[in-house]
């Protein structure tokens, strides 16, 4: 199955997982998906992920969401750059998500990462999604 917009789908699994109280998601895998998971991980918004790599299940990324006291850790989290409209960012110009206590992620030159490491970097790069 061809899906236009992967990352999309990868957020809206998330999103669907959280709103029914799921531990553990599936996906289908990607180095993209990777690597945004890692930047969730460290950022302690996810427990930890997985690639299964079973015969009957091919390269299916196992997520394990993350909650607090029974409400999902990730409150809300959305695409901003689309494929058929990208949003880029200079490093001064990166948006704040609720005033610092969420996080943006950017795909850069110098990789997947945060808006606060690219800040400090002073990277801009495309605004993947915003999360809080």
């Amino acid at each position: 199955m061809s899906l236009t917009d992967p990352i999309a789908d990868m957020i809206a699994r998330i999103k669907n997982g959280n709103m029914r109280g799921l531990k553990v998601i599936k996906m289908p895998s990607s180095v993209f998906k990777l690597k945004i998971l890692d930047v969730l991980k460290n950022e302690g918004f996810i427990i930890d992920y997985k690639i299964n790599d079973e015969a009957d299940i091919k390269n299916k990324i196992l997520i394990n969401l993350k909650y607090n006291e029974g409400s999902p850790v990730i409150s809300d989290i959305e695409r901003v750059s689309k494929p058929g409209r990208r949003i880029y960012s200079s490093a001064s110009s990166l948006p704040k998500i609720n005033n610092g206590l969420g996080i943006a992620i950017l795909s850069t030159p110098k990789g997947v990462m945060t808006d606060i490491d690219a800040r400090k970097n002073k990277i801009g790069g495309e605004v993947i999604c915003k999360v809080f």
